[in-house]
């Protein structure tokens, strides 16, 4: 077994316009890339970002998605999305150059190292964390430039738009620092040994060298409806500092030393910077609209918190020794929906809100992929799978030595009084189609979960127990309607839905959550069926059939592992290590993944860092390690 993503074999995927040339790697150590209409490759992002909101980094050293003060506001940053409207932070050698970059070790902090003919640069990139007993600003980027050998001419630019690129900038200087505001929200640019800032309507920019043995720093501090804290070159020195430092220490505590731990350890980094501080929600992912295929309309905001992770979240949380985010997630989680009872929503707020209304915004979109969407109307679909994920991850909770107190105990037992009366409904299942409702089989099987959850819960006296007979006899229908009506004998495979002809790969939770067990007949024989209509490689789609909304996608990170994880619990665990070889090599250069990858090009698409991908990555590694013991 490999135990390190320490790079691909012979049969890699990584495609070979990703390998140096000479070692055959990952190449790391590259010229910088060039943009392709003012893009760049979704797959050259690095994510900083600091408990509450989070931006993206190019390989060239563009802040492209920086979005203030939190997670899910509007953006200052969002190039991404539209170079032209949607700002950014620019800073980089004004010289042919290559750039290598790496996490610092436990870190959610990144470095960069320019290499130019005349010298080397390094750049370090946090959102900063408030050191104790200091006046810190709302929010802060901190980027420290250090000479490390000869001198390289620096360039840099700072361009915010606010709201999304609606709101026009406004200029000013405070105390001799440009400041620019927008409404209640100003924007400060400091800069020290990093040449004088020259200010325009449009942006703030300078250039200096950098020689070796010599530092400069620019910081960027926020206010938002407060006031703005010009800060000291040693504040902000001492606020990245600690920054780092405090990342070590919570990477310090991970116990997780199973295989893979490299790839385990930065995919519990990339889910803690999903993790709203505030609140203790976990967003699905960091961005809004990247696309799922290029120049497709499948384009949505993933900065709300799914309940279709709650029980892959939960998991990660417990087997990584993150208790504190644990307790955090599960009672957000039973807070927020609490506000919709018995209902679940399909997703919320990172606040705990329930509305999420979609809207289009005036930009052009990642490489012309229009529409740019905020909101997310799946928020008002009805899917019955949350109700498994919901009492899978009660379930999980109490499996960890957690109690439940009587309110949640009574909503839980209302929730499975809920199932009761809805399974028998079409839903849009757990991939939020925007057809026609069906019966999706995995929604029934979730529903058969949250029963049987429902049931051992009570039988444990740890939820009211008052209608579990009731719970029993659904259970039973729920099993009875699964194999009668989505069990194909001539593809020898559930189906995706109730009379269907095609299969799903979502189909294989119904194996990960325990809708059966891993012997059993019919599910290692969809689990064939999977691989033989759904994988590619290391790719598999999610489905082959229409979902209501035009244009195609790439494969879906998250289905290939749950495949890996499915292999290693039907006892194939040289097969699984395989597949966990070759998906460990996907993520680019600093361990992250997106959504999904084109399989053609390995480019990624659809938002990043995506939630789901690392959650999966975790679960298959846990397993995987589990089985080969």
């Amino acid at each position: 077994m490999s135990a390190t993503p320490s790079g691909p074999g012979p049969s890699s995927p990584v495609p070979d316009q990703l390998r140096d040339r000479r070692t055959g790697l990952p190449d790391v150590t590259a010229a910088l890339p060039t943009r392709v209409d003012g893009y760049a490759e979704l797959r050259d992002y690095a994510v900083i970002g600091d408990g509450r909101c989070v931006a993206l980094v190019a390989r060239d050293g563009s802040v492209d998605w920086l979005a203030w003060p939190d997670l899910d506001s509007p953006t200052l940053f969002a190039a991404v999305l539209d170079p032209v409207r949607g700002g950014r932070f620019l800073l980089q050698p004004d010289v042919p150059c290559t750039a290598a970059r790496r996490y610092l070790p436990g870190t959610n902090v990144l470095e960069t190292t320019f290499t130019t003919a005349g010298g080397t640069v390094r750049v370090t990139d946090a959102l900063t964390m408030a050191t104790p007993h200091t006046l810190a600003p709302g929010r802060e980027l901190v980027r420290r430039i250090e000479g490390l050998a000869g001198s390289v001419p620096m360039r840099w630019s700072v361009q915010p738009r606010f709201g999304y690129g609606a709101h026009a900038p406004h200029p000013t200087h405070r105390a001799g620092v440009p400041v620019i505001t927008s409404g209640p929200e100003a924007v400060a640019v400091c800069a020290w040994n990093a040449g004088e800032p020259q200010h325009s309507s449009a942006a703030v920019a300078s250039g200096f060298h950098a020689e070796a043995g010599a530092r400069a720093l620019l910081s960027l501090p926020y206010a938002h409806q407060e006031p703005l804290v010009l800060p000291t070159r040693a504040e902000c020195e001492a606020r990245l500092d600690h920054t780092i430092v405090t990342w070590r220490h919570w990477t310090d505590d991970r116990s997780y030393q199973g295989p893979w731990r490299e790839a385990v350890l930065r995919s519990a980094l990339a889910l803690k910077l999903l993790v709203f501080a505030p609140s203790a929600a976990v967003a699905a992912a960091a961005t809004c609209s990247l696309p799922e295929e290029l120049g497709g309309e499948r384009n949505w905001d993933y900065r709300f918190s799914w309940v279709r992770d709650s029980a892959f979240t939960l998991n990660a949380f417990l087997k990584l020794g993150c208790a504190p985010e644990a307790t955090g997630y599960f009672w957000w989680l039973m807070h927020a929906s609490q506000l919709t009872h018995p209902r679940l929503h399909v997703l919320y707020r990172l606040d705990g809100g329930a509305r999420a209304p979609e809207k289009i915004l005036p930009l052009s979109g990642y490489l012309g992929s229009a529409p740019v969407r905020v909101g997310n109307a799946a928020a008002e679909q009805l899917q019955l799978d949350t109700y498994g994920e919901l009492l899978q991850t009660a379930w999980l909770y109490t499996a960890a030595g957690h109690r439940l107190d009587a309110d949640i105990a009574r909503r839980l037992a209302e929730t499975a009084d809920f199932v009761c009366a809805v399974w028998q409904k079409p839903d849009a299942g757990i991939w939020e189609v925007r057809s026609a409702p069906e019966h999706f089989t995995q929604s029934k099987m979730m529903c058969w979960i949250a029963l049987d959850r429902a049931l051992d819960l009570a039988g444990r006296q740890l939820i009211p127990d008052r209608r579990a007979a009731r719970w029993r006899r659904a259970r039973g229908a729920i099993a009875e309607f699964v194999e009668d009506r989505c069990f194909s004998s001539r593809l020898n495979s559930y189906v995706r839905s109730a009379g269907g002809s095609d299969v799903d790969a979502s189909l294989l939770l119904g194996l990960l959550h325990g809708y059966r067990p891993p012997g059993d007949p019919r599910m290692r024989a969809t689990l064939a069926a999977v691989q033989q209509a759904l994988q590619d490689g290391p790719y598999v789609n999610r489905y082959l059939g229409a979902d209501g909304v035009p244009g195609g996608e790439g494969a879906f990170l998250a289905c290939s592992f749950w495949l890996a994880e499915a292999l290693a619990r039907c006892g194939r665990a040289d097969e699984a290590v395989s597949l966990m070889d070759q998906l460990v090599a996907l993520g680019n250069d600093v361990g992250l993944y997106s959504e999904e990858v084109d399989p053609t090009t390995g480019a990624f698409l659809g938002n990043l860092p995506q939630g789901l991908s690392h959650l999966a990555l975790i679960s298959a590694a846990c397993a995987i390690g589990a089985a080969t013991r």
